[in-house]
């Protein structure tokens, strides 16, 4: 059986006053693309400068890694903290 990776990861931007929550199956190209966007008001990562990684977790099936995502996501601020 060939095994997967997804990962699950939050952001922040250089004063970690903002958080951003996303999914991936290369988290390095996503982090590459993140720091690219700085700047981009069109993206929210790129308006508040979320390139930097500040947690992350590997999945190997991609339906725990959204269900995972949305829990963090739906948490709120204080519990990402």
């Amino acid at each position: 059986m060939i095994g997967y990776s997804f990962y699950v990861y939050i952001v922040t931007n250089p004063e970690k006053t903002v958080l951003y929550t996303g999914m991936t199956n290369d988290l390095v190209r996503r982090l590459q693309e993140h720091h690219e966007s700085r700047g981009q008001p069109k993206k929210f990562a790129g308006r508040y400068y979320c390139h930097r990684l500040v947690y992350w977790e590997h999945h190997r099936y991609i339906h725990n890694a959204i269900s995972r995502e949305k829990e963090i996501i739906g948490g709120g601020r204080r519990k990402k903290n």
